[in-house]
């Protein structure tokens, strides 16, 4: 038995702080104790049920961010502690996407790769004589992708295209 189911035994006959000094307990560990058991016993909360509804319906993809505000647009109210709690009680883990990058070189083929030539010239001193340029990917709200290719002037630094 232990010392907190001691205490609820005898409270009639004894002061509980009396029984909490001679056990050693303190007598808020006690209440604490009382306030989880009865806790305990009312059973899970309805929005408990929501929340493993919500997060099945959303494939494990949802966190507590958008659970939270998935469950109070049905009606509950719910902290992101506690749903961070009753989360991990109940084992459930949001799932990260995976960040999708966009691969442009294939280096692994056979083939020669074309020769740097800026290397071996001194820096440029007059503007349009050298250009320099990259191409970068541009994620759509559409889910597609757009290239962006940009000219530059090696002496200026300027953007000409």
């Amino acid at each position: 038995m232990s010392c907190y189911r001691f205490i609820a035994a005898e409270c009639g006959h004894y002061p509980v702080r009396r029984l909490c000094q001679v056990l050693g307990v303190p007598a808020s560990s006690y209440y604490a104790w009382q306030v989880a058991q009865a806790v305990g016993q009312k059973g899970a909360p309805a929005w408990e049920a929501a929340l493993v509804k919500t997060f099945g319906h959303h494939k494990s993809r949802y966190g507590t961010h958008r659970l939270q505000v998935a469950l109070r647009q049905k009606g509950h109210q719910v902290g992101r502690q506690c749903l961070r709690a009753a989360m991990r009680r109940r084992g459930l883990r949001a799932l990260q996407p995976k960040a999708y990058t966009p691969r442009t070189t294939d280096s692994t083929h056979g083939l020669r790769c074309a020769p740097n030539r800026l290397l071996d010239q001194s820096k440029p001193t007059q503007a349009n004589r050298v250009r320099v340029s990259d191409i970068t990917y541009l994620p759509l709200a559409d889910g597609n992708w757009a290239y962006l290719c940009a000219f530059q002037d090696a002496c200026s630094k300027h953007a000409v295209g």
